[in-house]
């Protein structure tokens, strides 16, 4: 696991936990990726299975996290990419964003 990965699994571990049901996947353009699930955060594998996927650079995703972006807006001008479920995206949007 890269320095970059562990930030994100110790930063999202404690958001997700007990609030997402099934899997969703941050891929990190360049970095690779992190499953967030009930049980909180854990590095992911390329391809890993997942209801929804959530594609962006590590600036996009550190923006949205620091809440300097909209998540919604970055999807909105192509910054994020979304594949799967609209309304599990809408709900790790919420978990990124400490809402």
């Amino acid at each position: 696991m890269t320095p970059l990965i562990a930030d994100y699994v110790a930063t999202l571990g404690p958001r997700a936990a007990g609030r997402i049901r099934g899997r969703a996947r941050l891929e990190i353009a360049d970095h690779g990726s992190v499953l967030l699930s009930e049980t909180g955060a854990a590095p992911g594998a390329p391809g890993a299975e997942a209801d929804v996927v959530l594609a962006a650079s590590d600036a996009v995703f550190r923006a949205i996290l620091a809440g300097a972006q909209n998540p919604v807006t970055a999807y909105m001008t192509g910054k994020l990419r979304v594949e799967g479920n609209v309304q599990r995206a809408l709900k790790v949007s919420g978990i990124l964003t400490g809402s």
